[in-house]
């Protein structure tokens, strides 16, 4: 059954247990699965991206099939959904497990997907599209932003700060919130605006590096081209990736034995930080440990020819990262 963003509410959270969220709208699409979240905090969420189900699919239906006393009621979230994943949401419905939610989170879906067309075609199912805002829409959002909080603003740094955002809604979120915090007792110009939103996202190296490894190709490209790294900043890229690529290595060969995608991150020494086991999982995904030894040897000439002078430092770095 299709819902529009506008009439998705808490009623259709608490009467359905399967949910399909497409598009290339992550604002809508986070903003509507932490609305469930937070109407079900009662229930054990289990996050995973799709390859990680599809690679184990007995172990994964077999968990859900079964009951636990300490975990009853149950999330299941599948990340970067795709037709892949059909048969075995098509088990489960079948199924009718119990005190399962299942959230699929898809990127665009055409309008042959399999998914896609289970969802829509039955009443039980919930599948909400989400579309990029556009122009419009932002500008009505950031209009009503400042109206509501009582900030004079003109129209011309509106449109300087949606320019900057990409499109996207969660970082003009983030900008206004600035703004909003500087704004009550000062005037907003466009000098204040230029030294508050930054006009970039500010992403660090540690964020070109995770995205890198994780082959988020067009976040990395992005970060690379709104990002102005210096010749200094170029080793530091090198130690931190041929860092973060050795410690990748330990858990690639790791996870090559145990085949258990969580037992890795877990035994990983020292520990993974929480918020970052997500992007680590899809790293060993997407590396062999034959990759990662090439790469460490590639990535170790390019060492030597910044060290060298043999060309501009950070081109060298940023073709060996695009290249890659």
């Amino acid at each position: 059954m299709i819902i529009k963003l506008s009439e998705f509410n808490d009623t259709l959270v608490e009467k359905n247990f399967f949910f399909l969220f497409y598009g290339k709208n992550e604002y809508e699409k986070k903003r509507l699965i932490e609305r469930i979240f937070f109407l079900k905090k009662k229930h054990a969420l289990h996050n995973y991206f799709e390859e990680e189900i599809l690679r184990n699919h007995e172990f994964f239906f077999e968990s859900f099939m079964s009951k636990s006393l300490f975990d009853e009621k149950k999330i299941l979230k599948v990340n970067q959904s795709t037709d892949k994943i059909f048969n075995f949401i098509s088990e489960l419905i079948e199924k009718k497990i119990e005190d399962v939610m299942v959230i699929l989170n898809a990127g665009a879906l055409e309008k042959t997907s399999k998914l896609r067309k289970l969802f829509e075609k039955n009443k039980d199912l919930i599948v909400v599209p989400t579309y990029s805002d556009n122009q419009k829409t932002l500008t009505l959002y950031a209009n009503n932003f400042f109206k509501e909080n009582n900030i004079l603003i003109s129209q011309n740094n509106i449109n300087l700060i949606l320019n900057k955002c990409n499109g996207d809604k969660e970082v003009l979120k983030n900008e206004l919130n600035k703004i909003k915090l500087y704004g009550h007792k000062n005037k907003i110009n466009t000098e204040v605006i230029l030294k508050l939103t930054n006009l970039i996202e500010n992403y660090n190296i540690s964020e070109l590096v995770d995205n890198y490894l994780a082959k988020y190709y067009k976040k990395t490209q992005y970060i690379l081209n709104e990002n102005i790294f210096t010749d200094e900043d170029s080793i530091l890229i090198i130690r931190i990736l041929l860092n973060k690529l050795k410690k990748n290595l330990k858990l690639s060969e790791s996870f090559q034995q145990n085949k258990d995608l969580d037992k890795t991150i877990l035994s990983a020494k020292p520990p993974i930080f929480w918020k970052d086991r997500e992007i680590t999982k899809q790293q060993i995904l997407k590396w062999s440990p034959k990759e990662i030894k090439k790469t460490i040897f590639n990535l170790n000439k390019i060492e030597l020819y910044v060290k060298k002078g043999l060309g501009s430092p950070i081109s060298l770095v940023s073709s060996f990262i695009l290249e890659h």
